[in-house]
């Protein structure tokens, strides 16, 4: 292997048996004798195999090696396979080359694999999905450097290793050699040939998510998860670690053919309505006087008295940009302002730009511009402010958790995302709750906590509790056993009607008191 993008297929032009070709793209450290054992079963099965092993994997190659040098190494062993049927399989980083091949090469008819890997766009560096917090820091002080191997006790920091031995540890460590960095750096450039392609997941299951949370997740996630939930892509899930092609090689084999054949589980995409701010509130509050500025709006409380205490309510997201109609205007945000309102306090909704996980700044930024304009305006009494963040929106919480200012007299959750779900990896640093509530000192919190959420979304408010237990934060938590995210308009019961008036009096209570 040489370092000018030359990629080598092991056993290439074997028998190609029922006319499927595969091209393995494993992920950072790694090359292509980490597939030996899918590569065995796939070529019983009568398949051609490709194990592909791109420049710079090699100890002895140069260092001077690029993402789009690895695209053009997969460009050119997809010009010589004739093979009718071409599936592209990328693991982790591995999805990276595979994408940008594919979209070079969009009319070849392939299928691609997404095995325990992202779900990159045009313009994202693979550096923005590495788990391991080092990796970033090491770039950042030494781009140039390679990115040395994990220790075989190190792995875990790039994926789960359930289902691998010691042995196994030993030997992917053995196999595996410095990453080059521009690898990680240099952004994904795609045309959007690939929308053509049909597309399949796999999921190991014990990294944490599943078929079932990723389904729970087309609701309520940024615009490419919802797009998954499309008849052509196809799903699996393995009950093992990051490294199915060690831990379980036999059933990666498996689920790769039955993935060739377009089969797998389909996600169903949400019906018109079926996310809670499309649906109308819980409650059906009359309407206020309100007004308009910029992206913030205020429901006032009647009569002619003030200055009056404030709560602002923070939609959820990523949501998408052409979204109508926008949060602030859904029955849901408007029920909740109106609600608020009518206990004497002004109810304000503010549509912020929350579009994708790498908008958290760009949304953040939005909410502080909102707060700064609620506080000046002459209703509001500006030392009495409560900011009220649900489901995505929860990340945005982390910077008034982190340092909260004196007029902030109550921090209220709904459901929310409290740490990165699984291949959030792009979130920066900044918002994570979990951490930041270390510093939350007596800020009174309100977390209205869902019984029936998303096993994914669960365990980052699990987290967040025993963070906030640890810090001795003023945390106080509101149950809805038998409740769905977005409860207050997917469960009209009982339980949700109360658990909405607790919060809600809960909240004022902190304001007024």
């Amino acid at each position: 292997m040489t370092a000018t993008g030359t990629v080598t297929g092991a056993g290439a032009g074997a028998g190609t048996g029922a006319g499927t070709a595969f091209i393995l793209v494993s992920g950072p450290f790694t090359d292509g004798r980490v597939w030996t054992g899918v590569t065995e079963r796939l070529r019983a099965a009568g398949c051609e195999v490709h194990p592909a092993t791109l420049a710079g994997a090699d100890p002895g190659a140069g260092q001077n090696v690029d993402l789009e040098a690895h695209i053009a190494a997969l460009v050119e062993l997809i010009d010589v396979v004739e093979a009718p049927t071409l599936v592209l399989v990328g693991h982790d980083y591995g999805i990276h080359p595979v994408l940008g091949a594919a979209d070079r090469r969009a009319r070849r008819g392939a299928r691609i694999v997404y095995l325990d890997a992202g779900l990159p766009q045009d313009g994202d560096p693979a550096l923005a999905a590495v788990p391991d917090r080092s990796v970033h820091e090491l770039l950042s002080a030494a781009p140039a450097d390679p990115v040395p191997v994990p220790a075989p006790d190190g792995w875990q920091r790039w994926g789960s290793t359930a289902g691998l031995t010691e042995d196994q540890l030993s030997q992917l460590t053995a196999l595996a050699a410095p990453q080059p960095p521009a690898t990680l750096t240099q952004p994904l450039k795609l045309t959007g040939a690939l929308a053509a392609v049909p597309t399949s997941g796999i999921l190991c299951t014990a990294g944490g998510m599943s078929i079932d949370g990723l389904q729970q997740l087309v609701a309520v996630g940024p615009p490419q998860v919802r797009a998954l939930a499309d008849p052509r892509v196809g799903f699996f899930e393995l009950a093992t670690g990051h490294w199915p092609m060690l831990s379980a090689p036999a059933e990666l084999a498996e689920v790769l053919v039955r993935a060739a054949a377009g089969e797998g589980r389909r996600l169903t995409p949400p019906a018109e309505g079926q996310s809670p701010y499309g649906r109308p509130f819980l409650l059906d509050p009359p309407k206020r006087p309100w007004v308009r500025n910029g992206r913030l709006d205020l429901h006032l409380p009647e009569g002619d008295g003030g200055p009056y205490p404030a709560v602002l309510f923070v939609h959820g997201g990523p949501v998408p940009r052409d979204a109508y109609p926008t949060s602030r205007d859904s029955e849901f945000f408007l029920g909740y302002a109106r609600y608020a309102a009518g206990f004497g306090v002004v109810g304000a909704t503010v549509d912020h730009r929350l579009h994708g996980v790498a908008d958290c700044a760009q949304a953040a930024a939005d909410v502080a511009e909102a707060v700064e304009a609620l506080r000046a305006d002459p209703r509001v009494d500006q030392d009495r402010i409560a900011l009220w963040f649900f489901s995505g929106g929860g990340l945005l919480s982390a910077d008034w958790l982190g340092a909260p200012p004196a007029w902030l007299r109550c921090l209220a959750v709904n459901y929310p995302v409290l740490a990165p779900l699984p291949g959030w990896n792009t979130l920066e640093p900044r918002f994570r709750p979990v951490e930041a509530v270390r510093g939350a000192g007596a800020l009174p919190i309100v977390l209205t906590r869902a019984g029936l959420e998303a096993a994914e979304m669960a365990a980052t408010v699990a987290a967040f509790v025993a963070a906030a237990q640890d810090a001795g934060a003023a945390l106080e938590v509101i149950d809805v056993p038998n409740g769905h995210h977005g409860f207050e308009a997917v469960d009209r019961t009982e339980e949700s009607r109360a658990a909405v008036e607790r919060a809600v009096h809960t909240v004022l209570g902190h304001l007024h008191g």
